[in-house]
Parts: structure tokens; C-alpha cells; sequence
């Protein structure tokens, strides 16, 4: 019978030498699905270029790819074998990208490394030496797994599934706000608590980006190009391509605002990735749930 449920996308990221591996993730989830998805209310979507994307020249292909799948999904799952990829320009290979966009906006990353033996004609000393440091990279934070096969791939995946979304913040965050839908109706400005350690009032717009970061991913997203101005809260959009320049410069200024009262902090110095603070996650407790999203 139908049933309610949360889904989380669970982004696929791989070089072109692992299609059977890529095969063997969505098996993996299909299973946890199968198992987990009714008892706990949660679908996970796998998502991958070779599913949820079509030809286009209009840009970076890469990133096209991290503005369209990879910024939506809550989950990424790498996996190597004998290559890193193609260079895009702004960093090693467009799987690399991926995971270090991934890492930057604090969401989850499962990385995966075949030991299995690589064939004469597919060894590249370059993508070797490259696939080496990244690993090595990856080593000394602890991310990642090694395989085999894809069996023992899909084996591990099941078993490592149920533990992420159980112990991971981030997934476990988004599973706690999974009652929150965005508001319909506009509300007045909430006053801070005093244990928030500030006694003036943050506006709605304000209040609305920070409930929203809070509830989701913990942070606040400005992003510029020549068509506009792109703010983003959690899982929220708060302009789109097509906003007018008084939306824009009313949220832009909203941001400011929880910047200048320490709700939230600017994680790369350049004005596009906020984290929220402590005193942020404070203060968001004091708002009412329904205002996490866009009026």
C-alpha cells in the first residue's frame, strides 16, 4: 500500500572505467530501498550522469553537471579504479570536483578503490600517479573502502548504507526535518532569545535563510554569474535565474545581515559558502518550523 516517504538523492561519481561498479551502487541502493525505505520513510534516488543528463552546448559541461544533479544530491558515493579522469580546469578530473564540492558544503562522502588488477593496455602512468595522490589524499582523512569486485562493492554498500544514515549529521539532520515543508504564508519578524547572545531582531528574510541552512545542510550558498545572482539555504532556493534585481538585493542583504550578527560564518573568505554557527543553530531553534524556505 502507498506510503510517505523522504527521498534523498545519492549522487554517483566515478571515472568511465567502472561502469560495472556504477551498476553495482544502484543495485546497493535498490536493496537498502527494498529493506529500510518503508520502515523508515526514506527512498533513496540513486543519480548519475548517465541517467540525468542529455547532450547541450551551453557552458562548462562539468559544471553543468554540479549546478544541475550534483548540487541537489545529499549523498555522494565515489569510486576509482584505474584512473582519476579528465582534467576540467578547475581541478584534477570531474570526479574529483565533484567529491571536493560535495566536501565543501559539509554533506557526505563514501569513496571506494578497486584493488583489482589493472590490465597492461589500460595502465596510464599519468592517471596512475594522479589516482595515487588522491588516494593517498583520501587516506589521510579516512574516507575510503577498498574492493575487489563489483560484488564485494555492492556487499559493502548495503552494509555501509544503514550506518550512514544513521550516524552521518548531516543525513541524520535532514531525516529529523523530514515534517518541515516550506511556509505559504508570510510571517513577522521572530525576536531572538536571549540565550543567543544577541537582543536585536534578524528580519524575516533572514530568519527564513538561516531556519532553512539550519534544518538542512548547515549552510548558505551566493552564487554569481553573468545571468544572476543564485542564494541558496539548506535545500532551498531563495532566487532562481529569473528573480528580479530587488529580490536579489533584498536576500543578498539578508545574508549580510546573519554574517554581521555571527549566525552565520563565511567559510572560503570570498562571499559564497557560509556555514552556520553555533550561535546560528541556537537562534534557529527559537524560530518556528515553518519557516524554513521562502515565504
Amino acid at each position: 500500500m502507498p506510503y510517505d516517504a523522504i527521498a534523498l538523492e545519492i549522487f554517483i561519481a566515478s571515472p568511465s572505467d567502472v561502469l560495472s561498479e556504477r551498476a553495482a551502487v544502484r543495485e546497493a541502493i535498490a536493496g537498502w530501498n527494498a529493506v529500510y525505505s518503508r520502515s523508515e520513510g526514506v527512498v533513496l534516488m540513486p543519480v548519475g550522469w548517465e541517467t540525468h543528463s542529455s547532450p547541450e552546448l551551453s557552458g562548462r559541461p562539468q559544471q553543468m553537471v554540479n549546478d544541475r544533479l550534483l548540487s541537489h544530491a545529499d549523498i555522494l558515493v565515489g569510486i576509482f579504479w584505474s584512473r582519476v579522469g579528465t582534467p576540467t580546469g578547475e581541478a584534477v578530473s570531474g570526479t574529483i570536483e565533484e567529491i571536493e564540492r560535495h566536501m565543501e558544503v559539509g554533506k557526505p562522502v563514501m569513496l571506494y578503490f578497486s584493488n583489482a588488477p589493472i590490465p597492461q593496455d589500460m595502465i596510464d602512468d599519468e592517471q596512475r600517479k594522479k589516482l595515487n595522490e588522491f588516494r593517498k589524499w583520501a587516506q589521510d582523512k579516512g574516507l575510503y573502502q577498498t574492493y575487489e569486485a563489483p560484488e564485494e562493492l555492492r556487499s559493502k554498500l548495503r552494509d555501509h548504507l544503514p550506518t550512514a544514515m544513521r550516524e552521518n549529521n548531516y543525513v541524520s539532520g535532514m531525516l529529523n526535518s523530514k515534517g518541515t515543508a516550506p511556509a505559504e504564508t508570510q510571517h513577522n519578524a521572530w525576536p531572538l532569545s536571549q540565550s543567543a547572545r544577541t537582543t536585536s531582531f534578524v528580519g524575516a528574510d533572514g530568519q527564513r535563510l538561516l531556519k532553512a541552512a539550519a534544518v538542512g545542510n548547515g549552510s548558505v550558498m551566493v552564487r554569481r554569474y553573468l545571468g544572476g545572482t543564485l542564494i541558496s539555504a539548506g535545500r532551498q532556493d531563495f532566487t532562481k535565474d529569473d528573480s528580479d534585481s530587488r529580490t536579489v538585493a533584498q536576500m543578498t542583504a539578508a545574508v549580510r545581515e546573519l554574517a554581521d550578527h555571527g549566525l552565520i560564518e563565511d567559510r572560503n573568505g570570498k562571499g559564497q559558502l557560509f556555514q552556520v554557527t553555533h550561535q546560528g543553530y541556537q537562534v534557529a531553534d527559537e524560530l518556528p518550523d515553518d519557516f524554513a524556505g521562502p515565504a
